[in-house]
């Protein structure tokens, strides 16, 4: 019995292992090649090189585009932070007719398509008269992102112990003071830990910024096009700054995650 539930835990192991390199494999390779000192990507390399960061950084229209990113995702993520974190509290102190519904509604755009989500809101812009801008695509990114920070929050809210809330208005604390030096200090964790998976998800998202980006390129948009025609070099090495920042970001997430589990 016990040679077959190793059996079972060995299999399930390299079955677990395979599904990494399958998914992660792609991504090392694209690493290991932005060192590349050669313009035409080829195993084995001729050594290792920092020449096309160089040229990543003298790109100014790529550049451009990575600052686009960035400032709709730092918007859109503040903009999902001043909506979801009241309605993670919506959901979680009152109770109303439709709240189920509200909370599949909520949760919708994450589900849908991001093509469909896209077209849905270029004619919806259209028909309010806002066109296609960074406005738009901020306000886009915002629809999904506020399903992030609400889930996140809500999920930390349910498991807040009420009586240190309560003790805070015995003491003669406002709602806005128990809110401040209270409830945000303990849910601080869950929401910097959303904000940051909000970010990372903005920055990559195509479909909703191709419907809605009007003149101006964000760096997923750049770099589809740049690799219409063959991957360029200095793609790998911004696809590799990219895929770092996105991983520090998911691993802060995680640690701040698991430390406010512990404190529950």
């Amino acid at each position: 019995m016990l040679k077959k539930f190793s059996f079972i835990n060995s299999s399930l192991f390299i079955m677990a292992m395979a599904v990494l390199v399958f998914l992660y494999l792609p991504l090392i390779v694209v690493t290991i090649y932005s060192f590349n000192p050669d313009s035409v990507n080829s195993f084995p390399m001729r050594g290792f090189s920092l020449k096309w960061y160089h040229v990543m950084a003298e790109n100014e229209v790529l550049i451009e585009s990575l600052k686009n990113s960035v400032v709709v995702a730092l918007m859109s993520t503040l903009f999902a932070i001043c909506l979801g974190v009241p309605g993670a509290f919506l959901v979680d102190r009152f109770n109303f007719p439709g709240k189920k519904l509200f909370e599949r509604i909520v949760l919708l755009p994450l589900m849908l398509p991001g093509i469909l989500t896209g077209v849905a809101l270029l004619n919806f812009f259209q028909e309010l008269g806002i066109g296609q801008s960074m406005t738009a695509v901020v306000i886009g990114h915002t629809t999904f992102l506020i399903a992030v920070i609400m889930t996140q929050v809500y999920a930390r809210l349910k498991r807040l112990d009420r009586n240190l809330e309560q003790a805070s208005y015995d003491l003669g604390a406002s709602r806005i003071q128990t809110f401040f030096y209270v409830i945000l200090p303990l849910i601080s964790t869950s929401l910097i830990g959303a904000s940051m998976l909000a970010f990372t998800l903005s920055l990559d998202e195509i479909p909703v910024t191709f419907f809605l980006n009007g003149v101006f390129s964000t760096l997923p948009l750049q770099i589809w096009g740049m690799t219409r025609n063959g991957i360029t070099p200095e793609v790998n090495a911004i696809s590799t700054v990219v895929f770092v920042s996105s991983i520090v970001l998911i691993i802060i997430s995680t640690i701040l995650t698991k430390e406010e589990g512990r404190r529950v």
